[in-house]
């Protein structure tokens, strides 16, 4: 029997184990739940699946009776009491064609409203998910590594895409089509039917074998690929450090290990997978000659005729079809709630309280004020006990002290990344939790040590401080950060193409641009985290001419570890485990003699 709604067999692919839900149940009922607003569409694929599945399912026996008339024909004819009825078959037959055709068309337009509906489905998850990225506090990026947020916008929807799209339908119709089967083969015949079913658990009793058997060696293949495709990396990444200590051999060998044991793995599941399907066959076909052994002897008896043997080996054919494939679509189930549990998961996360606000930052002059901050990452580890100083507005900050001080913090903390523990941060006297967070980030221009550019022009990534700047007010916030000229070189100017990893201009070329992106943005309050780590001496001294024109009349928050760079700031912050325990101006702290000499004069010591 041909089943013109199936949609053939899931893809095979390594046995890997099925992933489940932590709560089944419970992701069940939110996915219908979420599944809600396509209710209609989804009862019209019910629907149509059920019915594709049905037609199709009667077919064979109504086909068994042109078989019998054309038998019955024959044997009239030979004894000379009559001959065929071709016209009697012919309505037969244009009957079980009307119904594969009803099937087929059934089977269409349920596999193209749940394209429809999956997709749309999945579109408004990618745009949910994308809209939650924007809402969630920074600390939820501290427990989440970018691969598993990023695995939860792709792997984990395109696997709910995939679900839903094959998934669903595949069970109602395995499932319809085992109760339909089974009842088609119970009206032709109580014995045939329990012998059919009697060779079923042999069937499967052989495949889970088989299986159990062939399910370490897929684990073991997807373990040593993975480290296959490790070793690729590595090789492709770090070619140039192979070549400088001659390691080409060294790491040639251990990838002719790891391809040894990810060929001989592949090929023991491959040969167990490969073997279960001629052993189904097999299995299979010793059923069909019982099937055909029963079948003659009741025909001889005249308990069933002709057409219903050839109808009866047709349904026991594609009996054991449908319930591995509902095994299949189990697993591919289990995926998708896991997939699904995730995703709900993530969007159900604790976000950033946002607070009406009718404070205007129009008017922020820049006076920033630090009082009694205490802060941790975690409840039971601070890092910033009591931090407490004022910067006037214009000021120039800095921030200097040993790695681990919490200077990067404090910023975070100004920027409301992170809310505070105890005490307060004050700009203009407001406290910065009374500040609508979006509104309050327009105050203020970053640029981090860890440059940041995309996949576009220079320009579009130099207006991305200010989205509405025109050409020529991008190119004078380049000429101010002292890279027009750099610009002008490159092949296409300020319309040169950065490529995906932007690796087609240099570290310090990046820190450049960054720099000019956050003059564009023209920010009341300026924060530097180590802007010019990644440029040569020259150029530095080009960048603090830029900057200090640039700090003119705003306040700046600049964090340093070459102290000679911040010799000018109008107030120096000295940390150590959290605690400010020096401030002053450079000659000030200097004359001091205390942790700020010390730290500056070592950088000038020989080693």
């Amino acid at each position: 029997m041909s089943n013109p709604n199936r949609r053939g067999p899931m893809r095979r692919g390594p046995m890997r184990k099925v992933e489940k839900a932590k709560d089944f149940k419970g992701t069940v009922k939110e996915l219908l739940k979420s599944l809600s607003s396509h209710k209609i569409s989804l009862i019209i694929i019910f629907v149509f699946a059920i019915g594709s599945t049905i037609f199709s399912i009667i077919g064979p026996k109504i086909l068994g009776n042109a078989t019998t008339e054309l038998y019955n024909g024959i044997v009239s004819k030979i004894s000379g009491q009559g001959g065929i009825d071709f016209s009697k078959i012919a309505s037969i037959l244009l009957f079980v064609l009307g119904l594969y055709i009803l099937s087929a068309v059934f089977s269409y337009v349920q596999g193209l409203i749940m394209t429809n509906v999956s997709q749309k489905y999945t579109y408004n998850l990618r745009k949910q998910v994308s809209e939650k990225i924007n809402r969630l506090p920074m600390s939820y990026f501290d427990k989440k590594t970018h691969g598993e947020v990023l695995s939860i916008v792709t792997n984990d929807i395109d696997t709910l895409s995939q679900s839903l799209n094959q998934g669903l339908t595949q069970l109602i119709t395995s499932i319809v089509t085992i109760v339909g089967v089974l009842i088609m083969m119970f009206s032709i015949n109580l014995t045939m039917t329990i012998v059919s079913i009697l060779i079923l658990p042999f069937t499967l009793l052989v495949t889970g074998k088989i299986v159990g058997k062939s399910q370490k060696y897929f684990e073991r293949q997807q373990n040593y690929l993975a480290d296959v495709n490790g070793k690729v990396e590595e090789m492709y990444s770090g070619h140039s450090v192979i070549k400088a200590f001659n390691a080409e051999e060294k790491m040639l060998n251990q990838f002719e290990i790891d391809n040894e044991k990810l060929c001989d793995s592949a090929w023991k599941s491959g040969f167990l997978s490969g073997l279960m399907h001629p052993l189904m066959v097999f299995i299979g076909n010793i059923g069909y000659v019982m099937v055909s052994i029963l079948g003659g002897y009741f025909a001889i008896k005249g308990k069933i005729t002709v057409g219903n043997i050839q109808s009866f080996i047709s349904y026991n054919k594609n009996f054991t079809q449908p319930i591995s494939q509902l095994a299949q679509v189990s697993n591919v189930i289990q995926s998708m709630i896991a997939a699904a549990e995730r995703v709900f998961e993530f969007l159900s996360e604790k976000e950033e309280f946002v607070k009406e606000s009718s404070i205007s930052v129009d008017e922020i002059k820049g006076n920033v004020e630090f009082k009694n901050v205490k802060f941790g990452y975690t409840d039971d580890k601070i890092i910033i006990n009591n931090f407490s100083a004022k910067a006037k507005q214009g000021a120039k900050v800095a921030i200097v002290g040993p790695t681990g001080a919490g200077k990067t913090t404090i910023v975070k903390l100004l920027m409301r990344f992170y809310n505070v523990t105890d005490g307060e941060i004050l700009i203009d006297g407001h406290n910065i939790d009374d500040f609508d967070r979006t509104k309050l980030r327009e105050v203020f221009g970053m640029v981090l040590q860890d440059t940041w550019l995309f996949s576009g022009t220079i320009m579009e990534n130099l207006r991305y401080g200010k989205l509405t700047a025109t050409d020529e007010e991008v190119k004078q916030a380049a000429m101010s950060a002292r890279v027009h000229h750099f610009i002008q070189t490159l092949p296409g100017g300020y319309n040169m193409q950065l490529n995906e990893d932007t690796n087609n201009i240099s570290q310090g070329q990046k820190q450049l641009l960054t720099i000019a992106r956050a003059i564009l943005a023209n920010p009341k309050v300026l924060i530097l985290d180590e802007a010019t780590s990644s440029v040569d001496t020259r150029t530095e001294i080009l960048i603090q001419e830029a900057m200090d024109t640039l700090m003119k009349g705003r306040t700046s928050f600049i964090i340093a570890h070459r102290l000679s760079t911040i010799r000018n700031a109008d107030l120096i912050l000295v940390m150590k485990d959290g605690d400010i325990i020096e401030q002053g101006n450079h000659d000030e702290l200097m004359k001091k003699n205390g942790f700020y000499a010390n730290l500056y004069n070592s950088q000038f010591e020989k080693i």
